[in-house]
């Protein structure tokens, strides 16, 4: 006999996966790791490379899996392949065995290019919230910095008091230090995220009838 739909609804919210994040073409690298539950949706995922990003989501965004790519519904296709709606694909849905790598963009203007690596699909701790940040190195690139090239031109004249640039990169960037993550909103954010999955696993869970013992 097959198994309950609730039950292996219900079963599938407790699976996860770990995450790498890490933004190409930086040296050195930077890069987060997250455990996400496989049973979210790319929307989803993209509201997490946002807070372990430290990043504010004012910008356009997509991922590409495969050929196909995914983001918001757009009225118009400015002459690309089609997107698909990434708040109607799930996670799961997208991956392959074992291991599977997902491009990102973020920011159609400064270009940040991200890769992610999806591995250790496993049963998650059902006392544990999910997403939950894991570690990562190096602060990610303040906003409208003129992404990678404008990026390193940035910390070239930070570091550099008698550069042209250095009194308004200083300013611009206020407190910004490339070598460290401030991980506690990191960890607020992805707890928010967490309460917002919490309450629909809850109804999903206790709609389920019980497993048989056998």
């Amino acid at each position: 006999m097959s198994p309950s739909p609730k039950i292996a609804a219900s079963d599938s919210l407790n699976e996860i996966a770990t995450v790498r994040v890490e933004l190409r073409d930086t040296d050195p690298l930077i890069w987060r790791e997250v455990e996400v539950p496989t049973s979210i949706t790319l929307k989803v995922l993209h509201d997490i490379i946002q807070a372990v990003m430290g990043w504010f989501d004012y910008h356009l965004w997509e991922f590409t899996i495969g050929k196909q790519r995914y983001g918001l519904p757009m009225d118009e296709d400015w002459g690309t392949a089609p997107r698909k709606d990434a708040a109607k694909v799930r996670l799961r849905d997208v991956l392959k065995p074992r291991r599977t790598t997902i491009d990102y963009l973020y920011d159609f203007g400064d270009s940040w290019e991200l890769r992610l690596t999806v591995t250790g699909v496993r049963a998650g701790h059902p006392e544990t919230s999910y997403p939950r940040y894991l570690g990562g190195e190096r602060n990610a690139p303040p906003e409208d910095c003129g992404g990678i090239p404008g990026f390193y031109d940035m910390l070239d004249a930070l570091a550099d008091p008698d550069h042209p640039n250095h009194a308004d990169a200083t300013e611009w960037t206020d407190d910004y230090d490339p070598d460290t993550i401030d991980e506690l909103p990191i960890k607020y954010a992805l707890l928010r995220i967490a309460n917002r999955r919490n309450p629909a696993k809850a109804r999903l869970i206790n709609k389920a009838p019980p497993k048989p013992d056998n």
